[in-house]
């Protein structure tokens, strides 16, 4: 039965056709006849030229899609008239995969804003904006400004977590606990733990997190360039070291130091254990952009991973399935010794 409130608001239902559509094309890869709810050209080239990279993918790594459920959350209208809405919405796909016998599970989260407006006595979608983006670091100049959009945190109670700091002030040798670390990332994988600040571009500061759940030892100089430590959000001002929340700051603490939380550098993923670490240069221009963290192995012993800003658990570990990801991405992998 059809609320009344819906049938108020016709739009709704290209949003309903939109996310049906969106939940079958993680499975089907066909040709096959659709209604063309989407007028937005770019999103329609790129999504297809996603689509046919995916299949390819599959079939590489000996995988058989085997179903996807979306949920869709509309969380904010931004405009509505009679004739165009503007409106975000948050998509939660889970994706059940096979390989060698073995069901495997996905999640991804994104958030993208939708542009529908009338068509006669239809409603069609004109365009799409993904909202969040692998593809977006944050950088250390963006860092230093506390108006920069990209780097100012979005603040949660409560904003110091003086435990946390607390316990990095003194040493912290000894054995990493990676299933300590992978535990923390699947239970904050889909949002962010509120002892912390959490950062429009969250996905270093949530792999930082997880090895400090390892036990990491923080290394706490008080200049942001240099160490490795979070002390919170004091008198408005940001009180965390670069290496904790950017990526290309994080991959060049973990690949020049020498004590406390360090990383041995390995050439293939399947070298990778629990709670390893994997960075990613979009461009292969030798900035790293991406950070996750190994949660997982999939059947035939390869990583999947944990990540923030678009929020996924136990993804496989190379993205190809991602906007952001091209022909010319490099990986860094980085072994955490046992002990520290």
């Amino acid at each position: 039965m059809v609320k009344a409130a819906e049938k108020q608001r016709p739009w709704k239902n290209a949003l309903y056709t939109y996310v049906d559509q969106y939940n079958q094309s993680k499975v089907e890869h066909g040709p096959g006849l659709r209604e063309q709810i989407v007028t937005d050209l770019d999103y329609l080239m790129k999504r297809a030229e996603r689509q046919f990279r995916t299949h390819a993918w599959y079939a590489e790594r000996e995988v058989t899609p085997l179903k996807s459920e979306t949920r869709a959350k509309l969380q904010r209208i931004l405009r509505e008239t009679e004739d165009d809405v503007v409106a975000d919405l948050r998509l939660h796909s889970v994706f059940f995969y096979e390989k060698r016998g073995v069901t495997h599970k996905e999640d991804i989260i994104s958030r993208e804003r939708l542009t529908v407006v009338r068509d006669g006595d239809s409603w069609v979608i004109v365009g799409i904006e993904r909202l969040e983006d692998e593809r977006h670091p944050l950088n250390e100049a963006d860092m230093g400004q506390g108006e920069a959009d990209s780097a100012r945190p979005i603040l949660s109670a409560p904003l110091i977590n003086y435990g946390v700091y607390a316990g990095g002030t003194h040493s912290r040798a000894g054995r990493y606990e990676r299933e300590a670390a992978a535990s923390y990332a699947d239970k904050w994988w889909e949002s962010g733990n509120p002892e912390f600040a959490t950062f429009d571009v969250d996905c270093t500061n949530y792999i930082s997190q997880c090895l400090f759940a390892g036990k990491a030892p923080i290394h706490y100089t008080g200049k942001r360039e240099a160490g490795w430590w979070y002390k919170g959000y004091v008198n408005s001002r940001e009180w965390w070291s670069y290496s904790w929340a950017v990526s290309n700051a994080f991959a060049r603490y973990l690949n020049t130091n020498t004590s406390g939380l360090r990383a041995d550098m390995v050439e293939r993923p399947e070298q990778l254990m629990l709670g390893d670490v994997i960075v990613y240069d979009w461009d292969g221009d030798g900035a790293f952009q991406h950070s996750t963290i190994v949660t997982a192995f999939d059947a035939g012993g390869m990583p999947l991973v944990n990540a923030h800003t678009v929020s996924s658990r136990h993804r496989y570990w190379d993205y190809r399935d991602s906007y952001a990801w091209n022909e010319n991405t490099v990986y860094r992998f980085y072994h955490i010794p046992d002990y520290f």
